[in-house]
């Protein structure tokens, strides 16, 4: 069995806060009055873990030309109004946090999402106080995921070398970078991402978080 690890790294969209859902329909109800009207399962797999800039990219490649200015401040919108309304902890999760606080493991934050957007949804599931000083946004660094750059630069600012690190994420991007990064991966499947678009990267999958402590060794 592999060792306990240091530091847990945790994404923050579909892992801590169950807001993929949410946004998934946001993001089809706008590209479809956009003019790409795509299904959800085409926007789990093309956009899932990427940062908002990385998406917006694609999307202006795909229509051939830039977004109307107003799109930003429509697409934020309703994504603000519909996560205010329904986003929640993930299932299970205030569990696996108070299991590795009192093992002596250290958690963080590292997503593809705006410190801002962190704020927002960690604070409206009473999350954010257990990061505060520990969250890392793909704004702080030059490449977004499937490159390692946001891992590595949460396990710097916090003084742990990549191998004593594990990477809790729901996207194929997510682990992706997290074995670029040279860290233990481990694939959350019980949202919206199929398990076998997790699998086949090294990755450890499973789709009932509270058993995460006992799959990173935490707990026997």
């Amino acid at each position: 069995m592999n060792a306990r690890p240091e530091l847990v790294v945790f994404d923050c969209d579909g892992v801590l806060v169950d807001t993929e859902r949410i946004a998934v329909r946001v993001d089809a109800e706008v590209l479809a009055e956009l003019g790409w009207p795509l299904t959800e399962e085409e926007i789990i797999r093309r956009f899932l873990g990427r940062s908002h800039e990385q998406m917006v990219r694609e999307v202006e490649e795909h229509l051939g030309g830039a977004l109307p200015a107003d799109w930003v401040d429509d697409f934020q919108g309703r994504y603000a109004a519909a996560i205010e309304a329904e986003v929640t902890a993930v299932d299970g999760i205030v569990d696996v946090l108070d299991a590795l606080r009192d093992a002596g493991v250290a958690t963080c934050v590292a997503s593809s999402g705006s410190h801002r957007k962190m704020r927002g949804t960690l604070g409206l599931t009473g999350l954010y106080d257990r990061f505060a000083g520990r969250i890392y946004s793909a704004t702080e660094v030059e490449h977004g995921k499937p490159a390692p750059d946001l891992f590595l630069h949460a396990a710097g600012q916090l003084g742990v070398e990549p191998a004593g690190c594990a990477v809790v994420e729901d996207s194929h991007y997510g682990v992706q970078a997290a074995r670029a990064a040279g860290m233990r991966a481990f694939g959350y499947a019980g949202g919206i991402t199929p398990a076998d678009w997790l699998s086949g990267l090294g990755t450890v999958v499973f789709d009932d978080m509270r058993e995460l402590p006992k799959l990173l060794g935490v707990v026997p």
